[in-house]
């Protein structure tokens, strides 16, 4: 291509009129007001801007509110949609966008960011497809400092997913160039019917626009130019479509990349031939369970080394190719065994090393990890029939090709050497090990204790648990309980979800009651500092935070109260579910409360009295409130030191709960404290 034809684009770039795409309820370009969005009256407001077409919400203004909050319209949209905003962030402040499902509690955050800039920057948001109606709502903070302020010029909600384009926007759908001083690629749209290239693909026209990128001024060896989607905001999964124009020399190099949060890339395509005849439709299956960017990328090796231009990028959730493998579901590998071995299953030739047992939950003896009262595995018990033996418990196959993330707890008691207690095999589907994922590197201190692995595999592959013991003395009880395998990595994680706290990163907005409380809710990790009382370890990690009162810091009947924030009420049930663990002699009292904010009186949702179990025990709550509301955690100190009580892994969701949950008025004693049930 001439370097006058590269010149006639850049021209073009700027004086051809683009093609608008279709608008769907909820966009607004703040001409000629706000298009119903709403500054929320509990927080700080949005204000349209009197010399520009846009809204801000600056820090001189905010009072003495943190941020404020612009909430949509109601939104019925039940195909996948994209956001598209137009925003700029002013000094040291922050931008996220929600998600708030009708009849929900909570907020769903889907982006967020927090760099400032000097110029307008794009952000494409995923919307999932839905049949319950919903709000967007955008939620600015600025910091304090004079000077800081967040602003948002343009919002456009668009068919599909934000992956498309075909770049007729200005905007180029949040597509980025990651410059480069000698290639790049470029914005193409032409005049004239002068070659293939020249004519766009969308609309087949003289005023169409695609991507090119030319090797004119290439100077170095493998001088490369990359254009990278957006982010996107949910899995993808389906087929990626895009229509590209080639003409290279030999050696040069087009690729397409999957990239992760993680920065991993993975090629899903390259072509075959250095030179199309026109415009080339390309189909490519993706297979991503978690976030990820599209990158086009270039390498030339001279200034002669040609040019490629793509077009119309589309994505389908429909899979391409019908030989393509259908989406397969890992979750087949779960197992939390209250229901039997799952897909689990031990070998013939051997005893049968590992058992599923219950333990009742008492002072002495732990439990499951899956509800304190439920069942778990446990290898080398009485029932074993010779201290001398290797159990090994396989998994289900799984297919290769996949990354997957492997997670399971563990419990040990009395092994004396660790090595062979408990191991993860990858196993082959001849029943040859592959790999050796994961070992004991200690004995954990009574305290289920979660394990993180992930692991990729080319052939068809099953997990397999062994624990080994080849003398008597050696021998202990190894325990495994809720193994869950999922795709993808596990360090890529879906983040904390609204209405979730396992207090890892902090209380998750949750409020000390200061007013009638004689003492606080404490944020620990590891076991409480008064003996035989409290837990060893938190629920979430066996070695993460959890909430706890500190006995030995008040005085008998004194109370402390954790409130969540204000939660919006729904019209649908609710499930509450959480840990807690009252372990110790003079264990007092917990309670779980809701507050109407139009009632004086608090209504008792639950409660447990006395010592309960040396475990962390499930409760299941249910409960419907459709005002705004708070649910309160209320622990009362019991006669001794011995009453810490502790709290972990809260979670609410739509409800009703699953099951029948924590109704049974157990008190923690009974004359069976040492009794392992089959």
């Amino acid at each position: 291509m001439s370097s006058g034809r590269l010149s006639l684009h850049v021209l073009l770039l700027c004086g051809l009129l683009r093609a608008q795409q279709q608008l769907l309820p909820g966009s607004c370009n703040f001409e000629l007001g706000t298009c119903g969005y709403t500054s929320d009256p509990e927080y700080g407001s949005w204000s349209m801007n009197e010399e520009g077409h846009l809204i801000t919400v600056d820090s001189a203004f905010l009072k003495e509110q943190e941020h404020a909050v612009l909430v949509s319209p109601v939104l019925e949209q039940q195909d996948w949609s994209c956001v598209r905003l137009v925003y700029q962030i002013t000094g040291q402040g922050s931008l996220q966008l929600h998600l708030r499902p009708d009849g929900d509690n909570f907020d769903y955050r889907l982006w967020s960011a927090n760099k400032a800039s000097d110029s307008w920057l794009i952000a494409s948001v995923d919307l999932p497809n839905t049949t319950i109606p919903y709000q967007v709502l955008l939620e600015g903070r600025p910091e304090r400092d004079p000077g800081n302020n967040v602003a948002i010029f343009e919002i456009h909600i668009v068919p599909g997913f934000c992956i498309e384009c075909n770049f007729e926007e200005h905007h180029l759908c949040g597509y980025s160039n990651s410059w480069n001083p000698n290639v790049n690629w470029y914005v193409g749209g032409s005049v004239a019917r002068e070659s293939n290239l020249l004519l766009n693909h969308t609309t087949n026209n003289q005023r169409g626009h695609y991507m090119y990128v030319d090797s004119v001024y290439a100077k170095h060896f493998q001088e490369v130019a990359k254009l990278t989607s957006p982010m996107t905001t949910a899995p993808m999964a389906g087929c990626l479509s895009f229509y590209y124009h080639r003409d290279q020399e030999r050696g040069n190099i087009f690729s397409v990349f999957t990239r992760d949060q993680l920065g991993h890339y993975e090629e899903i395509w390259r072509p075959e031939v250095y030179a199309t005849p026109g415009w080339t439709q390309v189909s490519v299956d993706i297979k991503a369970p978690h976030p990820l960017e599209v990158v086009f990328e270039v390498a030339f090796n001279s200034a002669r080394g040609g040019y490629v231009a793509i077009d119309d990028i589309s994505f389908s959730p429909e899979f391409c190719h019908t030989d393509t493998e259908p989406t397969f579901d890992p979750s087949i590998a779960n197992c939390d065994f209250e229901n039997g071995l799952c897909l689990y299953y031990q070998e013939r030739t051997e005893s049968k090393v590992w058992s599923r047992v219950t333990v009742k939950p008492n002072a002495y003896r732990i439990g499951d990890h899956t509800t304190g009262a439920g069942c778990f595995l446990l290898a080398n018990t009485r029932f074993t029939a010779r201290p001398g033996y290797v159990g090994r418990l396989h998994g289900p196959f799984l297919p290769g090709n996949h990354k997957y993330c492997v997670r399971f707890y563990y419990m040990l008691h009395g092994f004396r050497k660790v090595d062979n207690a408990l191991v993860l095999y990858i196993y082959d589907e001849n029943n040859v090990a592959q790999e050796k994922v994961w070992s004991l590197a200690d004995t954990s201190a009574a305290v289920w204790t979660e394990v993180e692995i992930t692991y990729m595999k080319p052939m068809l592959s099953k997990l397999v648990f062994v624990s080994i013991c080849k003398n008597f003395w050696e021998c202990g009880l190894a325990a495994i309980d809720d193994i869950t395998v999922s795709l993808g990595d596990c360090q890529i994680t879906a983040g904390s979800l609204p209405g979730r706290c396992n207090f890892e990163s902090g209380v998750c907005g949750y409020i000390q009651d200061k007013k009638e409380d004689k003492a606080d809710w404490l944020r620990v990790r590891g076991h409480t500092p008064t003996s035989y009382t409290g837990p060893r370890g938190d629920h979430t990690t066996g070695v993460g935070y959890f909430m706890y009162i500190e006995a030995s810091l008040m005085r008998p009947g004194h109370k402390a109260r954790l409130l969540t924030s204000d939660l919006r009420g729904a019209s649908s049930p609710q499930c509450l579910i959480f840990y807690y663990h009252m372990y110790g002699s003079g264990t007092g009292i917990l309670t779980v409360l809701l507050r109407r904010s139009s009632r004086e009186q608090d209504a008792l949702l639950w409660r447990r009295r006395g010592e309960q179990s040396v475990s962390w025990m499930r409760a299941m709550v249910d409960y419907h409130c459709d005002v705004r509301h708070q649910i309160i955690f209320e622990a009362i100190r019991g006669p001794s030191l011995r009453s810490d009580i502790a709290i972990d892994d809260i979670q609410f969701k739509r409800g009703p709960c699953e099951d029948p949950g924590d109704i049974t008025p157990y008190s923690g004693f009974s004359e069976y404290f040492n009794e392992i049930e089959n």
